[in-house]
């Protein structure tokens, strides 16, 4: 027969998370990738502020280029 438990995954990963690991490497490989190559640090997806403001200038210049002209079609037209 057997035996279920419903508080441990395939593995034992929901175990292994819940014990507060969870940026230890599980192998010497991904250890190479967080120490020696890098690991991305994700910062919520925001930009510097001069990156910003050169694609709100880009995009504004944009859209006020296309409703200049579509009124100035309407107008002269």
């Amino acid at each position: 027969m057997v035996k279920e438990d419903y508080g441990i995954s395939i593995g034992g990963c929901e175990s292994f998370m819940n014990k507060g690991n969870q940026h230890k490497p599980f192998n010497d490989a991904i250890a190479h990738k967080q120490n020696i190559e890098g690991y991305p640090k994700a910062n919520g997806g925001k930009l510097p502020l001069p990156i910003k403001l050169i694609g709100y200038f880009l995009f504004g210049s944009f859209f006020l280029m296309i409703l200049i002209g579509f009124i100035g079609n309407i107008l002269f037209n």
